[in-house]
């Protein structure tokens, strides 16, 4: 059972179990054969990634106002359908919770990497959005394969909308999912009101950073990947790891007051290329 505090943990580690094991060694294959790759680069894009304001409006409308997936009966199925504008109007709480597997100097790190982030993301939006364990709506477990497995009561808890088989793909997550979030709102609402994110605590560094700053990101609200989105981290090539440049700027439009929550794509495309030619032209 996840500890609730992100600040204690056991004088003494648990013993990792097998599966645990056997996926911490499967992702540091991961992570060094992205890097061999030239991949989850940290730069945040460079002169070999250069957009245009009409490339960041285009993009922008293909993460923020597009899905990946169509929830069914069924569960979460892979589907690119349009949306509409989604965000916070509320602040953010981000709740910390790790498995007891992590080790307290481990803890202690994570902590202050997702607080430093937080900050990072605040400023950007302009947004309250911070660490808090006063009544959280967006709540991060750091789980081991034998913690995310139990995690079905805390899940159904934070998300009570979420149908058997959408907590299954959670609790059962697969090994090519590196992390997952999902946000919802009250009834037809498009205002988001909670948040649940899992992050494998078997993670090396550099995957663990990359998996805070996607869902994190994408719990705000750009909720779709991209394959035209570069430099991005909305995008499955995985060439970045962390939030890049043209991130920030989406980031901005989101929470500019001018878009607001359930916006089409019709109405929210003049005012997304109004922003992205100001924010580009150098205006903030």
């Amino acid at each position: 059972m996840p500890d609730q505090s992100p600040a204690t943990a056991p004088a003494v580690a648990p013993t990792e179990t097998e599966a645990s094991l056997a996926a911490r060694q499967h992702y540091a294959r991961v992570q060094t054969m992205l890097l061999a790759q030239g991949l989850l680069r940290t730069d945040g894009g460079g002169p070999d990634t250069p957009f245009t304001d009409r490339m960041l409006a285009e993009n922008f409308i293909r993460v923020a106002l597009y899905d990946e997936y169509t929830r069914t009966s069924g569960g979460p199925v892979q589907r690119t359908t349009a949306s509409r504008i989604r965000k916070w109007d509320v602040p953010v709480r981000l709740g910390l919770r790790f498995g007891v597997s992590v080790p307290p100097d481990r803890r202690a790190a994570d902590t202050a990497r997702i607080a430093s982030f937080l900050a990072r993301l605040s400023r950007l939006t302009g947004h309250a959005i911070g660490l808090s364990d006063t009544n959280p709506n967006f709540l991060v477990y750091i789980v081991s394969e034998d913690e995310r497995q139990a995690l079905g009561p805390q899940i159904r808890a934070s998300l009570p909308g979420l149908s058997p088989s959408e907590v299954g793909a959670i609790t059962q997550m697969d090994r090519s999912t590196y992390c997952l979030v999902y946000a919802m709102s009250d009834g037809a609402s498009s205002s988001y009101t909670r948040a649940f994110a899992v992050i494998r605590a078997e993670h090396p560094d550099l995957l663990r950073l990359s998996c805070m700053h996607e869902e994190i990101a994408q719990g705000l609200g750009l909720a779709n990947d991209s394959p035209s989105a570069r430099p991005s981290i909305f995008n499955d090539d995985e060439e970045f790891a962390l939030l890049t440049r043209q991130d920030e700027l989406m980031l901005k439009i989101l929470y500019n007051p001018a878009l607001t929550p359930g916006m089409t794509e019709d109405q929210a495309r003049p005012i997304i290329a109004t922003l992205a030619a100001r924010l580009i032209g150098g205006e903030s």
